[in-house]
């Protein structure tokens, strides 16, 4: 069987692609621009029937590849991704009036958090691969926060058309709401320990730190939307203490943004890591796309205007952000097929 090492090297966390996709589009949704909101959408729902048979071909090609993938601190909460991409995906076609679609796809987002959420962390933490894994703790961890908090997302946006199981959906919004938001603290005192105990030098200082403001402001979202759910006993009984948490986890998620920014200016500019295009880039569209939605929601629910009106800017950045990793990708895809393809037709002697 013919070797193909872009499979086998396929990373972990390329789900991003969908979920900073669909973020971007969601946004445009939310201001009205439904024709670029659209074109994105069928981009987001292209890769993730892509990203699945990739996925699928490298797990049954290369099981070791992934077992490897699954026991490494550095690429195992990577594959949250594809929980969150799932969430996102049933979100965004829930706003078309595609519930039928996006209701299976919810129930597969819950079922994978479930299993995910269980799984991964065994494998990272009972069957690991022997390194320490404090000094190797990074920002894919936030992920496994997003994967809850997007389905939390999900399950508000779904609400209003289920119509047996609502008190379930309320249960399963607030239970996902609540350790995503214990898992980004958990996750922020490891990677905290790491970064004190063990330093981080620019070259470590990846995109995927990114996900540690993306996690916050998906919490804003998922937050809003509970506040706003239809009663049932759960939401009824959390409503008002998860109302006062959404303004200071924002606050926190504008705080992180100069921080961010400054890493990057000390990595690229100041150590000159080059700046080319890896698949984790992906973690920097979403957690942007996910501040300005997070902004027009609080803006809009809360009556503040200004909050509303630096949403459109983040929006404006996200779709930037987007179509400059987009072409950079499409780039990288071509020169891989170019050189594979002379590789076939010029073999080594």
């Amino acid at each position: 069987m013919r070797h193909h090492p872009e499979i086998e090297g396929l990373s972990p966390g390329y789900f991003a692609l969908v979920m900073g996709t669909g973020i971007v589009s969601i946004g445009l949704h939310e201001v009205g621009a439904s024709a670029a909101s659209s074109v994105l959408l069928v981009i987001a729902a292209l890769a993730y029937v892509v990203l699945w048979v990739l996925y699928v071909w490298r797990a049954i090609a290369y099981p070791h590849a992934v077992q490897r993938d699954l026991r490494n601190p550095e690429t195992a909460f990577a594959y949250f991704t594809i929980v969150a991409a799932t969430d996102v995906l049933a979100v965004r076609l829930v706003l078309v009036g595609l519930v039928a679609v996006a209701v299976p796809l919810v129930v597969v987002g819950a079922a994978l958090w479930f299993v995910f959420g269980y799984l991964l962390p065994w494998q990272v933490l009972m069957t690991r691969d022997g390194g320490r894994i404090l000094a190797r703790t990074n920002g894919t961890w936030f992920i496994w926060a997003v994967a809850s908090q997007s389905l939390a997302v999900a399950m508000t946006v779904i609400h209003p058309h289920v119509s047996t199981g609502q008190a379930w959906v309320g249960i399963l919004a607030v239970l996902s709401w609540s350790v995503g938001v214990a898992l980004y603290g958990g996750v922020g005192v490891l990677v905290l320990l790491r970064i004190v105990h063990y330093g981080i030098t620019p070259r470590e200082f990846e995109p995927p730190y990114w996900v540690a403001m993306g996690a916050m402001a998906i919490a804003v979202v998922a937050g809003s939307n509970i506040v706003a759910m239809g009663s049932t006993p759960m939401v009824d009984a959390t409503r008002a203490l998860i109302a006062g948490t959404v303004a200071v986890f924002w606050s926190f998620c504008l705080w992180l943004v100069p921080v961010l920014v400054g890493a990057g200016f000390w990595r690229h500019v100041v150590h000159r890591v080059p700046l080319v295009y890896v698949p984790t880039l992906w973690s920097i569209v979403f957690p942007v796309g996910m501040f300005a939605v997070a902004s027009l929601n609080l803006g809009r629910v809360d009556r503040l205007p200004l909050v509303e009106s630096l949403g459109k800017v983040a929006l404006g950045i996200a779709l930037l952000v987007w179509a400059v990793v987009l072409v950079a990708m499409l780039r990288h895809v071509a020169l891989a097929t170019w050189r594979g393809r002379g590789a076939v037709e010029h073999p080594a002697a």
